[in-house]
């Protein structure tokens, strides 16, 4: 067993994770189902990559995500941080206080209460009536809940990430972070979150949970951090890798630095620039420092970026922009959870294996060096119907990751693509061959190709479960496929109307990161080290002196060398 512990720390990768979990649930579900797609019966796929199985105190077998998620507390809305399978009444209100004799008083925040979505969970789980009505209201008052009651709530309705959860958790799993009542709105700055971690013995409590979880492997291959790193919980992060990194050293970290296009909103005044742009450098340098590869994913507006053509994406809500980089980052796991094959089988179903320390050693262990991916999708993938559409596969693969320089020419660029679930000529899902076959001539007849590519394929499509936004566009399919006419009366396509859709992804090594890279590098330079930097005071009272500052920039001009189309340095004499 090659095992993947997952960690999502702060409230956009939590977002982000909530959707990449669903898709995990339904394919489970749709592997279980005996009316069920074929395809998603697949021997290839190794779910227990990404879940443990486990027992509760009555003896109920479990099967659970190896994931820790970290967050703020009450940002789990309705759910329990105990989830509900192993729930033994631990959180009932604590024994009355013996030791203290003054007077006691109790403060407690009204429960959240279930949505229409995790109402008719619970009560499909109960085996009860799926009814909707107002409480203690006659039977005439309630009405039977439906797909669409659900579909049109969560679109609107969503607050917490938990909101549109289908996924049972163990109790390990959900951390809030305690004695933090802090609106996110002001949580938004590397200073901010600095001894979040050290603070209150939080940092063993944190520690704990994932050592729960990496004991409970046989053997790990890896960890995937999901970070968002627009504010507090950056440097939270940054300490929690650091302790990762010495606990863990061979274990390879996989880290996407995640960003809501809310954070990207532009500042009111020069101070807030200032913060905004040395938090952004100070953050990259010290994520960066503590994994293996780190893949920068949040376009500033979504919506109008070509990542969107075929959705419709409202760039305020997290609920949609997530539910994209979910959809990303699930191809991109794929080949991690492929069973591998011998040197001669071929499987009928998919190719292309490969553990987390094998894509990093790819993808930044070759060539310059470069620890910096950029993060393509396709979304959905365009089908494979003749030379035409095989180059425009190439051609529809945008980046999710921002501050990118399109177009270039780089001889030493390397990739890792996933494709699976595929359209063919006629309508059904193409054989692994036979997207082989394509992708090997797109790039063939391609003007720039990459030095390497590493191919995974799959024959499964990506399951589009009911709380799923509605945010494809109308020209997409039931099956994901791209129709030749919008679909009259119809803006955007939810899950009741698409069930599955190609994907497309791809992780690259490539100077198209240096304007991202270089940006950063500027502006701490500008800001924090330059002679009368006005943000020498503000990294001082964040906990960085002068040689802290250097060390940061030396940091980020490393990884500037290493990708500049322009440096005449070599990579021996990095």
């Amino acid at each position: 067993m090659r095992e993947i512990v997952t960690v999502q720390v702060g409230g956009f990768a939590n977002f982000i994770g909530s959707h990449f979990w669903n898709f995990q649930d339904e394919m489970l579900g749709l592997a279980a189902d005996p009316h069920g797609d074929p395809l998603f019966k697949t021997q290839s796929l190794n779910m227990d990559v990404l879940y443990r199985t486990g027992e509760t105190l009555q003896g109920t077998l479990t099967y659970t995500p190896r994931l820790l998620s970290i967050d703020f507390q009450g940002s789990l809305g309705s759910m329990s941080s105990q989830g509900t399978l192993y729930n033994d009444g631990s959180n009932a209100p604590p024994s009355e206080v013996v030791t203290w004799t003054g007077n006691v008083s109790a403060h407690a925040s009204e429960p959240q209460k279930k949505n229409l979505f995790l109402q008719s969970l619970y009560q499909e789980e109960q085996n009860i009536p799926l009814i909707k009505g107002i409480n203690g209201g006659t039977k005439d008052s309630q009405s039977e809940i439906q797909d669409t009651d659900i579909v049109n709530y969560l679109d609107t309705g969503v607050q917490f990430w938990t909101d549109f959860s289908k996924v049972h958790y163990h109790p390990q799993s959900l951390y809030e972070v305690n004695g933090l009542w802090v609106d996110a709105q002001e949580f938004d700055n590397y200073g901010i979150g600095k001894d979040v971690f050290t603070e209150n013995l939080r940092g063993e409590e944190i520690c704990d949970r994932l050592r729960f979880f990496v004991e409970d492997c046989d053997h790990i291959q890896g960890f995937q951090f999901i970070i968002d790193d627009s504010g507090g919980f950056s440097p939270l992060a940054s300490d929690f890798l650091e302790s990762v990194a010495d606990e863990y050293t061979s274990t390879p970290v996989l880290l996407y630095a995640v960003r809501g296009p809310g954070s990207h909103m532009n500042p009111r005044s020069r101070k807030q620039t200032v913060v905004r742009d040395l938090h952004d450098a100070v953050s990259f340098s010290r994520l960066s420092s503590f994994c293996k590869m780190i893949v920068p994913v949040g376009l500033p507006f979504l919506s109008r970026s070509k990542a969107s053509t075929f959705l419709n994406i409202k760039d305020e809500n997290p609920y949609h922009c997530s539910a994209v980089c979910a959809a990303a980052l699930h191809s991109t796991s794929l080949p991690f959870r492929l069973e591998p094959l011998g040197p001669t089988a071929d499987s009928s179903d998919a190719s292309g294996a490969v553990d987390v320390n094998g894509i990093v050693q790819m993808l930044a262990g070759q060539s310059r060096q470069n620890m910096v991916a950029i993060l393509d999708v396709a979304m959905p993938g365009p089908s494979l119907t003749g030379r035409q559409d095989e180059q425009s596969l190439l051609g529809n693969l945008q980046p999710l990751t921002p501050e990118v320089a399109e177009d270039v020419d780089d001889l030493q660029a390397v990739e890792s693509m996933t494709v699976h679930g595929a359209i063919g000529s006629e309508g059904y899902r193409a054989s692994v061959s036979e997207v082989k076959n394509a992708i090997h001539g797109a790039y063939e007849r391609a003007i720039t190709r990459p030095m390497f590519c590493h191919l995974s394929v799959a024959r499964c499509p990506l399951p589009i479960p009911l709380p799923f936004p509605s945010i494809f566009g109308n020209l997409v399919g039931q099956h994901g496929e791209l129709l030749g006419s919008p679909i009259l009366g119809s803006v955007s396509r939810g899950s009741l109307d698409v069930h599955s859709i190609p994907m497309a992804a791809r992780l690259r090594s490539s100077c198209g990161i240096f304007p991202f890279l270089e940006n950063r590098l500027e502006n701490l330079r500008k800001f924090g080290i330059d002679r009368g930097s006005p943000g020498t005071e503000l990294l001082r009272s964040w906990g960085f002196g002068k040689d802290e500052v250097e060390e940061i920039g030396e940091t980020l001009s490393k990884m500037v060398r290493k990708v500049n189309p322009h440096s005449e340095i070599s990579s021996d004499s990095d």
